[in-house]
């Protein structure tokens, strides 16, 4: 008997059947846009050989004024179509079925030739669109239809049709985009003209024995967004214009709640899908923060879909199901849904990857082959970089062990899962433990490493992490580090915390929070940000009721700039609202005179005061811990120096898992 039966239980559309319920959702990874198509095949065929039921490729533009930037990878030509064949034939040999998505981007198209319903500028766009006249629309309609047919020749198995999360369909849906008063605006039945259009003009050009998904936005968390009562009338005549599936999409990308970060709860809209389900006869799937077998099959036993869509966790795990089917859930590499390397780089222009699987869209750049020359290997440190080296190593057949002072893997991995919203680190730290205790590396724990006792081994790698740096402030002694505090010390009620990079924004959230965390209690998470009923209000956007603040807390920076700009570009926003929500006073500009037993004297525009605080907290900046590496060259030894004992950047785990994956792959 299976582990998931829910989960991994087929699905009958009728004309093809699905092997389980589990939806690899669709990602822009920039693998199109590489020109690399053996590349974006082999990234395609890992997943359908790892088990997913259906693959939804990354959105593809049906035209160029519809493209997300200048340059968005589409179906254009025959040799596009070709290029699109290599990936389909990759994953039909690989065993699986797969749709491309068609994504038309409207106002949020990043170029000048962009259009819309209405011209409205997007506040994530810097471009007002031009507003289609009636030819304008019916020449979009003809595109994604002529795309449709060609995903068709390309040997897809469907598309998916993006509606939702503010893209071009779903600006026609809501007056805060829509401002027409012609057939297509004004009265609802006028505005869903356009995606109902769409679909049914792309059912009748591809015929019935191919998969047509709608992505639809239940609920908008914009002003004016939809009600329940019209995504239920949309649900209906998108499901009776020919679709198959209606898949879940949740939220624009301009709202100001977030919906796929690490802090947002695990399966925190399947609620919405739940209640859509009776509504419709066609499967319903629900997506965003389901990143388990467990999480997956429990909403799907709920009844609350007929399907999960699960994107980024097959960036870190492209065998997601086959584990899981397996009876290997525990060595599916976890999701943690920070945004670093994914999606983060999409909003930079750069290509995807993962934190925790840096061979994610570099599968055919980044091998680990098996060695011919094993070699013995020490690392030192058992932190993320150090952790990472030592696995790819061993999975290469180098004989590995590993050293760290602590009793205990996971290095400063432990500090971020202590944090209020990063829970999903300590599933990380779970499987790091997991993966080493069912390899081949000997672990030294509690073990400080000396140059005698790596002296015998043919390759040293030092991961030894970082140390806080010494900011040089009158009486800083009577401070706390950012290590005492999220270890346990005790604080008082008022708090300054100097240095406003990623480790101060983390202990100004911890030292904000008591009680339960918001990322563990849906409800509560819901009244912090503001997320209503759209049966309620129109586009579930409700007033948020963050809960009061544990303690006074002043953030603070040398740079004279807003504090948080360096922060992650698609989860910097959320920390900087939390603690304004929170009542955290931030301050740039900020010189530090003296620690005293009044509080911290400090000078900011030119004037001195003291802020009357009872403890100080330092957070300003890290060094690289580099000691032993320094006394392996000063004996005569060269190793290898990664992770924050390389350059000690803000305790970036993305950076020291890459870079002892990189090295471990050419050991």
């Amino acid at each position: 008997m299976t582990l998931y039966p829910h989960l991994l239980a087929p699905l009958d559309l009728g004309h093809v059947r699905l092997r389980n319920r589990v939806l690899m959702g669709s990602m822009h990874t920039g693998l199109e846009e590489t020109g690399d198509w053996g590349r974006v095949a082999a990234f395609y065929a890992a997943r359908a050989a790892g088990g997913a039921g259906l693959i939804v490729t990354g959105g593809m533009a049906p035209n160029r004024e519809g493209g997300v930037f200048p340059g968005a990878a589409g179906l254009f030509s025959d040799t596009d179509i070709a290029n699109h064949r290599r990936v389909t034939d990759a994953v039909h040999d690989a065993g699986g079925l797969i749709a491309m998505q068609i994504l038309h981007a409207g106002r949020y198209a990043y170029g000048k030739e962009c259009v819309a319903p209405s011209a409205v500028k997007s506040p994530i766009s810097p471009f007002v669109p031009r507003e289609l006249d009636a030819e304008g629309i019916e020449k979009q309609i003809s595109d994604i239809v002529t795309a449709a047919m060609r995903a068709q020749e390309a040997g897809y198995d469907g598309v998916e049709i993006m509606g939702s999360e503010g893209y071009f369909l779903n600006q026609f849906l809501v007056r805060h985009t829509n401002r027409r008063e012609d057939d297509w605006g004004g009265s609802y039945e006028n505005r869903m003209r356009l995606p109902v259009e769409v679909v049914a003009r792309v059912r009748a050009a591809v015929g019935p024995n191919f998969i047509l998904i709608y992505r639809i936005s239940l609920i908008d968390l914009i002003p004016d967004g939809s009600t329940w009562a019209e995504v239920v009338q949309l649900a209906r005549a998108i499901e009776a214009a020919g679709a198959s599936m209606l898949n879940t999409g949740i939220g624009w990308h301009e709202a100001r709640v977030p919906t796929i970060a690490t802090s947002v709860p695990r399966a925190a809209f399947t609620w919405l899908t739940a209640r859509l389900r009776p509504e419709v006869g066609i499967p319903v799937i629900t997506s965003n923060r389901i990143n388990t077998p467990e999480v997956g099959d429990g909403v799907l036993a709920a009844g609350q879909a007929d399907m999960v869509s699960m994107a980024r966790p097959f960036l870190a795990d492209a065998d997601f199901v086959a584990k899981a089917a397996a009876g290997r859930a525990d060595e599916i590499a976890p999701c943690i849904a920070c945004n670093q390397a994914c999606l983060d780089h999409t909003f930079s222009g750069r290509l995807t990857s993962c934190l925790v699987n840096p061979r994610a869209c570099h599968e055919t750049e980044l091998v680990y082959a098996p060695t011919d020359a094993p070699k013995r290997v020490a690392v030192v440190g058992a932190g993320p970089a150090g952790m990472m080296t030592a696995l790819v190593a061993a999975q290469r057949g180098h004989r590995v062990v590993l050293f760290d002072r602590a009793e205990r893997v996971g290095g400063q991995l432990h500090l971020a899962a202590s944090v209020p919203g990063k829970e999903e680190f300590k599933g990380l730290i779970a499987w790091f433990g997991t993966m080493l205790e069912r390899s081949t590396v000997e672990l030294r724990l509690g073990t400080e490493a000396t140059v005698a006792d790596l002296a015998g081994f043919d390759t040293v790698v030092i991961a030894t992490g970082v140390a806080p740096r010494d900011p040089a402030i009158a009486g800083q002694e009577r401070a706390l580090s950012y290590l005492d505090v999220l270890t346990g010390a005790p604080v008082g009620r008022r708090v300054a915390v100097i240095g406003a990079g990623g480790i101060g924004f983390d202990v100004s959230e911890f030292l904000v929070h008591s009680g339960e965390s918001p990322t563990e209690d849906l409800a509560l998470w819901r009244r912090e940000w503001g997320v209503g009923d759209p049966a309620e209000v129109a586009g579930g956007l409700a007033v948020p009721h963050p809960e009061g603040p544990a303690r006074e807390v002043w953030l603070l920076q040398r740079k004279a700039e807003k504090p948080g700009r360096g922060l992650g570009k698609t989860t910097g926003w959320i920390h900087r609202a939390a603690l304004a929500a929170k009542g955290v006073k931030m301050l740039g500009g900020v010189s530090y005179k003296a620690i005293t037993a009044e509080g911290l004297v400090i000078e900011r525009d030119g004037a001195e005061q003291i802020l009357p605080v009872d403890d100080v907290v330092l957070c300003a900046g890290q060094v690289p811990e580099r000691g032993l590496a320094d006394a392996l060259v000063a004996a005569g030894i060269t190793p290898h120096v990664i992770g924050g004992a390389d350059v000690a950047a803000e305790l970036d785990a993305k950076r020291a898992i890459d870079q002892g994956a990189r090295l471990a792959a050419v050991l």
